[in-house]
C-alpha cells in the first residue's frame, strides 16, 4: 500500500506522446547556462525560476547513453539519464556561484540514489559543469557543504554529454498543472526534508 501511495506521488505522468526530445538550442548572446540535477525536474524548474537573473529554466535529461531519450525510457533507469534542468541566466545579474548555492539548498546533498520520494538512477542528483570555471566552483563547494551539514556529500560531478529537452508536457508543469504539482511536492516531503537538513547546518 505504501509503495502504491509513493508511486502515485512520483514525478511522473502525462499524456502519451510521439514527441521526440531534442537537444537544447544555442544560447543568445549575453546569456550563460548551467545544468543541475536535483530530483524531479518539475520542482527544480520551479525553484530556479524564482532566482533573480534567471531567464529560463528547461526540464530535460542529462548524463545518459541514449540519443533522443523519451520520458518512459528514462524512467526505467536503463538509459543512464537523470532528470535535470538547464538554467539559462544573465551573468551580469546572477553568478554561477549563486546558482550553485541555490542548488545545494534545494536538494538533499547526502542522498545519491534518488531524491526524496523519487528513487533510482534517473533521479540521482548531479552537477554538470560546462567549463573549467564551473567545475572548479562546483568542486570547491562540495567540502564546504559537507562541513556545513556534518555529513558526506553524495552528489557527483558528471559530464553532461547532450542535454535533451524533455517533452512539452513537463515544461512549466508547476504552472500548467498547479494542483497536481503541489500535491506531489507536498506529499513527496521535499521541502520538509530540505528545511530539516539546512536548519541544523553550520554557518560558514
Amino acid at each position: 500500500m505504501i509503495s502504491l501511495f509513493l508511486a502515485a506521488l512520483a514525478c511522473a505522468g502525462g499524456p502519451a506522446s510521439g514527441e521526440v526530445p531534442q537537444a537544447a538550442p544555442p544560447l543568445v548572446a549575453g546569456q550563460a547556462e548551467a545544468i543541475f540535477a536535483a530530483g524531479c525536474f518539475w520542482c527544480s524548474e520551479s525553484d530556479f525560476e524564482k532566482v533573480p537573473g534567471v531567464i529560463e529554466v528547461v526540464s530535460g535529461y542529462a548524463g545518459g547513453r541514449v540519443e533522443n531519450p523519451k520520458y518512459a525510457a528514462v524512467g526505467t533507469g536503463a538509459t543512464g539519464h537523470t532528470e535535470a534542468v538547464r538554467v539559462v541566466y544573465d551573468p551580469k545579474k546572477v553568478t554561477y556561484d549563486k546558482l550553485l548555492d541555490h542548488f545545494w539548498h534545494h536538494v538533499d546533498p547526502t542522498d545519491g540514489s534518488g531524491q526524496f520520494c523519487d528513487r533510482g538512477n534517473q533521479y540521482r542528483p548531479a552537477i554538470f559543469p560546462l567549463d573549467d570555471a564551473q567545475r572548479k566552483a562546483a568542486e570547491a563547494s562540495i567540502p564546504v557543504v559537507a562541513a556545513q551539514l556534518g555529513k558526506p556529500v553524495a552528489v557527483k560531478l558528471e559530464t553532461v554529454g547532450t542535454f535533451w529537452v524533455a517533452e512539452a508536457y513537463h515544461q512549466d508543469f508547476y504552472k500548467t498543472n498547479p494542483a497536481h504539482y503541489q500535491r506531489y511536492r507536498t506529499g513527496c516531503g521535499r521541502d520538509a526534508k530540505v528545511d530539516a537538513l539546512w536548519s541544523g547546518a553550520v554557518a560558514r
